[in-house]
């Protein structure tokens, strides 16, 4: 079986796994999920999810993120972890949504880039979610699991989102990811594998026997 099939074989499992899967952040409005996923690094969604109701009705739109003190927004995202830095970033992206892209959150991964505290997986995660475009967002689950199943060889996200694509055909690519995310945490724990649970048992290269 060569990676393609793998692949294939891959999305197939899932699918009937998760046959309804979508993004674990809750939001509203796209700005919303922007920050919510900014809020994710080194962070569990179950928590953003806590912290983000208050947030946003503190702060409804882009404007009044642009225009508040970082110190206000440290306030309602301190259980989040490194409050300071996303704060301050959660700042500079609303002022530049306002300045640069007339308070829209923009659908091309280019764009999205070019904002503070914005990187290739939030980037995939927008234009997947939000505008519908081919996404491969490359977040811890998705790097694991695919290296344990031998489609990846590497930790590097930028490496593994370019060996995803090369084999995973562009319109499966962000329910793949959410499908995997959901996987890597209720079945394939990095911890504690449950192996003998796992829809993709008979791909992976890297079951636990028993």
């Amino acid at each position: 079986m060569n990676k393609k099939q793998r692949a294939a074989k891959m999305i197939e499992l899932l699918r009937t796994e998760y046959p309804d899967v979508k993004c674990a952040l809750t939001y509203r409005k796209p700005h919303e999920l922007l920050i919510a996923t900014r809020l994710s690094a080194q962070c569990t969604d179950k928590r953003v999810n806590m912290v983000t109701p208050a947030l946003f009705e503190r702060f409804p739109d882009v404007d009044s993120f642009a225009s508040a003190e970082v110190s206000e927004i440290e306030e309602y995202i301190k259980s989040c972890g490194l409050y300071h830095t996303k704060a301050a970033d959660i700042s500079l992206m609303c002022k530049d949504l306002r300045d640069r892209f007339g308070g829209t959150v923009p659908d091309t991964i280019e764009e999205l880039t070019t904002l503070p505290g914005v990187g290739r997986k939030t980037a995939n995660l927008i234009v997947g979610d939000l505008y519908g475009k081919p996404a491969l967002v490359c977040d811890t689950h998705v790097i694991r699991l695919t290296n344990l199943i031998g489609l990846t060889d590497t930790k590097d996200a930028g490496k593994v989102e370019k060996e995803l694509a090369a084999v995973v055909p562009p319109e499966e690519g962000l329910l793949m990811c959410h499908r995997l995310v959901w996987h890597g945490r209720l079945v394939c724990i990095a911890r504690r594998p449950q192996c003998e649970n796992c829809c993709l048992r008979e791909i992976c290269k890297n079951v636990t026997k028993k």
